[in-house]
């Protein structure tokens, strides 16, 4: 296989095809980006970006009384799942790799807001307010596309509100 034809396959992945699909279908024209390396956290995206760690807005999965709950919170933010649990009135413990595949049809590094075989009660730190433009992964650990607070609430459908104390 040629490096161009190598390089157009590894282009493509079904997760980020329907991460794609999201977008379009919510007005949004996708701009998705494409490292060389995986980009699992926050701490790395933002190094490869050159942008604040807070301006990641990481894709967390979590369970709030056994139904899966998808937590946007800045890369700069610990989710607090005590207070948060408490704030959306139920209890809440991080989702294994098994859950997260199944709620996102995605894989944990590479999880997005938007994409998933079914619509997954989102919470979007409000953290994310303090920056332009943010950055979410886009299915794949290699991806990642911009967006804005407002446009990543309106997006998944979420409720903005804080994730941890502090931000109350």
């Amino acid at each position: 296989m040629s490096g161009e034809s190598a390089e157009k396959a590894e282009r493509t992945h079904p997760a980020v095809q329907r991460v794609e699909l999201a977008l379009r279908d919510g007005g949004v024209e996708p701009r998705i980006r494409w490292f060389e390396t995986a980009t699992p956290t926050a701490v790395a995206a933002a190094a490869e970006l050159g942008i604040e760690v807070g301006a990641i807005a990481n894709s967390l999965v979590f369970t709030i009384d056994g139904e899966p709950l998808l937590v946007m919170t800045s890369g700069a933010h610990r989710v607090d799942t005590a207070f948060l649990g408490e704030r959306l009135g139920g209890r809440i413990r991080r989702a294994d790799a098994e859950t997260v595949k199944a709620a996102t049809g995605q894989t944990i590094g590479g999880v997005a807001p938007v994409g998933h075989p079914a619509p997954i009660r989102t919470v979007v730190d409000v953290a994310l307010a303090g920056y332009p433009e943010v950055w979410a992964a886009a299915g794949h650990a290699h991806t990642v596309f911009p967006t804005t607070f407002d446009e990543l609430v309106r997006l998944t459908g979420g409720e903005a509100g804080p994730v941890e104390p502090s931000e109350v």
